[in-house]
């Protein structure tokens, strides 16, 4: 496999969803702008990712005081998501064993803040020698400013800057079969 491939293709057999701090009491602290597309799209990503038989990771941080993974995102994930106290979801070994366990070399990355928690977290598993792919229009801040430095810092740092539909089509590669049927669905779904 040629450099771009490998670093730019999704590799739908080495690849997991990571969800990182969508919870109930952060949500509405976030730029609705960022927001509301962040909780459309990871939705969209995490049925995507269950329909090609991915594994969808997700974290909480601090959840006693900050609350679970929102309802609309919880379903499969509840008991599975990764209480931390660190921003970075790689401070916590609980994660890196279950990250591990997902046997993914590829990671797909969304969630909040962009600047701190998501940002540490691509730093660290680029640091890993894991390919990353930032979901941008799936990560929020509360300022767009922040947001947007986030983006910068980790495209300088290595990781790939996607969109929720480019990373789903590559999860598929053509338009035939059942899983690229699943996939077409989730996409018309969406709302622009």
């Amino acid at each position: 496999m040629s450099d771009l491939k490998e670093k730019y293709w999704l590799n739908a057999e080495q690849v997991a969803l990571l969800m990182i701090d969508i919870q109930e009491k952060l949500v509405p602290a976030m730029n609705k702008q960022l927001c509301e597309p962040l909780l459309q799209n990871t939705a969209l990503l995490q049925q995507g990712f269950a329909a090609v038989g991915r594994p969808v990771l997700a974290t909480e941080q601090y959840p006693q005081g900050l609350g679970h993974t929102v309802p609309e995102l919880n379903g499969e994930i509840h008991d599975a998501a990764v209480a931390k106290v660190a921003f970075s979801c790689c401070g916590e070994p609980e994660f890196l064993t279950a990250l591990e366990k997902s046997g993914a070399k590829q990671i797909v990355v969304t969630g909040m803040e962009t600047h701190v928690c998501v940002l540490q977290t691509v730093y660290d598993l680029l640091d890993r020698g894991y390919g990353v792919h930032l979901v941008r229009d799936a990560v929020a801040s509360r300022f767009i400013s922040d947001y947007e430095n986030a983006l910068e810092l980790a495209k300088a740092a290595g990781a790939v800057i996607t969109t929720t539909e480019t990373a789903l089509f590559q999860l598929v590669k053509v338009a035939k079969g059942d899983e690229f049927k699943a996939i077409s669905k989730l996409v018309r779904q969406r709302q622009p």
